[in-house]
């Protein structure tokens, strides 16, 4: 940092929620966004905002992209945008009238995002390009400059094995970048034959604008965050950047060279949470587990949009919170096992990540649930998107409004409805623009795989398999039964085993049996009962809701008391 502490870092929303985790198509290269770049300034209706039809135009009569990829790309970038829960809650009542395609494309149609940001968003998708270089040797070549990590470095290394959470590699990739972010928003008239831009080429403020979806900063320690932009204009950097408030431009050399100078580690990403945000132990549940569940958290000083919480090694246990500390974070959830996991607030994003035999049940999540690398893990979300990767015998019961990402690497994954509720969950709902209709639950999207191997990687849930998911806790809330409800067949398996039980107990009424049948009746019913609780791992389920003596003796909280606060 220089001596004055201005300082400008990576923003970790568009990397962590707007990079999609699969290695991007070869047309979103530098080579055809800054065709792209040149297109859309010279074109009505392409500048300074971008429609989704010249978007599809685009994408697909000039990129040869598929429809569906061009949506995804656009879809995405719409769930980064501020828009309040009202206005998303109004865009989601008019889609849900729309019968046929038509309507639907007209509905679409109505969409715009910012040109010069969707081209940054675009070429961020490199985040996770892959390379001969890494795919053989690693993140970096071995020298004998090479520094040894921290702790804290090492453990944020292998606690988010994809770059989306990782702040080091957003780094890595702006400091790499940088130029060609910067060439991107350089006007095609100063452009050379080859696309590149000279020089001595200037950049405007408003180009300068678009880079705040990247990056922001601060004028020193504890001062507000800001974006970008207002540092550059403002002492003692719009001296340093050459900004010109006559022609209001920067040239492109001295910005350049001023944001290299003032790059740094973003303060509110997961190196700084893991070395120095609060954390916390939970008591175990359950006897005989000695290793104690973990959290970190910097929801207590980092602004919107860069606040999370990390929980790991949470292990044969049940934890369920509820606080206003958890509302809006961006969650981690890793190598988690055996355990039954409640986070009933409304969330920004969360991350299953290398968990296994596991249950997961989330409050409305407003952008996306990831699920990477588990193993028979269930996961139960109303959420923004949802995306399964890399992952084995999972089931996923979601509510959303676009369609399920399924990533490569998948095997024996199961779509299922959202099955459960609690008594705010509508409120929390509201809270993030989430409403109960559209819902793609049941239509994924594979990405990334072709061929029929992708397509036998996963199967919705045979409704003779549904059962119905109680959360366990008592609230305060006026939600008592699935928003929208369950999907006919659903709701009919459900009325069968309800007519099956009423059955079985007119059997048993009409059996007249006497004092003592009926107690051995019961004994073998009770018996039977525990030998399925044992079968199906649900007997750990029941065990852990109860705290154990030492707990109350130490005076320490239940764990899965919702009030508790994180």
């Amino acid at each position: 940092m220089e001596a004055d502490g201005v300082s400008v870092w990576p923003r970790m929303e568009p990397f962590l929620l707007g990079a999609l985790q699969v290695a991007p198509s070869s047309k979103l290269s530098l080579h055809y966004l800054r065709k792209m770049a040149a297109y859309v300034r010279t074109r009505d209706g392409c500048f300074p905002v971008l429609g989704w039809p010249m978007w599809r135009h685009i994408s697909c009569g000039k990129l040869q992209l598929p429809e569906e990829l061009a949506w995804l790309y656009f879809e995405t970038f719409d769930l980064l945008l501020g828009l309040s829960p009202e206005e998303r809650l109004e865009r989601a009542e008019s889609l849900s009238q729309c019968s046929t395609k038509s309507e639907l494309d007209e509905q679409r149609s109505k969409l715009s995002v910012d040109t010069l940001q969707f081209l940054l968003f675009l070429y961020i998708q490199q985040l996770n390009r892959l390379s001969l270089r890494t795919s053989l040797i690693g993140e970096e070549w071995p020298s004998h400059r090479t520094r040894s990590p921290s702790s804290s470095e090492r453990e944020a290394k292998t606690g988010c094995q994809s770059k989306n959470w990782n702040d080091q590699a957003h780094l890595s990739f702006v400091q790499s970048h940088l130029a060609e972010v910067l060439e991107l928003l350089v006007e095609p008239g100063q452009l050379s034959q080859s696309g590149q831009a000279p020089r001595d080429c200037q950049v405007s403020l408003e180009a300068v604008r678009s880079l705040g979806l990247l990056l922001e900063g601060c004028s020193g320690a504890g001062e507000p965050v800001q974006p970008v932009h207002r540092l550059l204009t403002r002492a003692p950097l719009a001296a340093q950047s050459g900004f010109s408030p006559l022609s209001r431009c920067f040239p492109l050399h001295r910005l350049l060279s001023c944001l290299r100078r003032r790059l740094t580690l973003n303060p509110f990403g997961i190196t700084a949470c893991l070395r120095s945000g609060k954390k916390l132990a939970w008591a175990q549940q359950v006897e005989g587990s000695m290793k104690r569940a973990k959290i970190a958290r910097n929801v207590h000083t980092a602004p919107p949009g860069s606040r999370m919480v990390l929980m790991s090694q949470v292990l044969n246990q049940t934890l369920a919170k509820t606080s206003d500390k958890l509302t809006g974070a961006n969650v981690k959830v890793h190598k988690c096992s055996d355990a039954f996991i409640y986070l009933l607030s409304p969330l920004r994003s969360v991350s299953v990540d290398k968990c296994r035999d596991s249950t997961v049940v989330l409050g409305p999540v407003q952008t996306s649930v990831h699920v990477h690398g588990c193993h028979n893990v269930r996961v139960v979300c109303v959420a923004g998107r949802v995306a399964v990767g890399a992952s084995s015998r999972c089931t996923v019961h979601a509510l959303t409004p676009t369609r399920p990402l399924l990533l490569p690497g998948n095997s024996d994954v199961t779509l299922g409805p959202f099955h459960t509720f609690y008594p705010s969950l509508e409120d929390h709902m509201a809270s993030v623009g989430l409403a109960v209709v559209p819902n793609a639950w049941d239509r994924p999207l594979l990405l990334g795989a072709d061929g029929p191997a992708a397509a036998a990687c996963w199967r919705l849930l045979p409704p003779a398999d549904f059962h119905m998911l109680v959360v366990p806790f008592q609230m305060e809330g006026d939600t008592c039964e699935v928003p929208g409800g369950l999907p006919g067949p659903y709701r009919e398996a459900l009325e069968q085993k309800r007519r099956r039980i009423r059955s079985w107990q007119r059997t048993v009424t009409e059996a007249r049996l006497s004092r003592e049948q009926k107690q051995q009746f019961q004994d073998l019913v009770e018996m039977k009962f525990q030998e399925w609780l044992l079968e199906t791992g649900h007997r750990q389920e029941l065990c852990s809701l109860i705290p154990t003596k030492a707990a109350l003796l130490s005076g320490e909280r239940a764990v899965l008391r919702p009030a508790e606060r994180v």
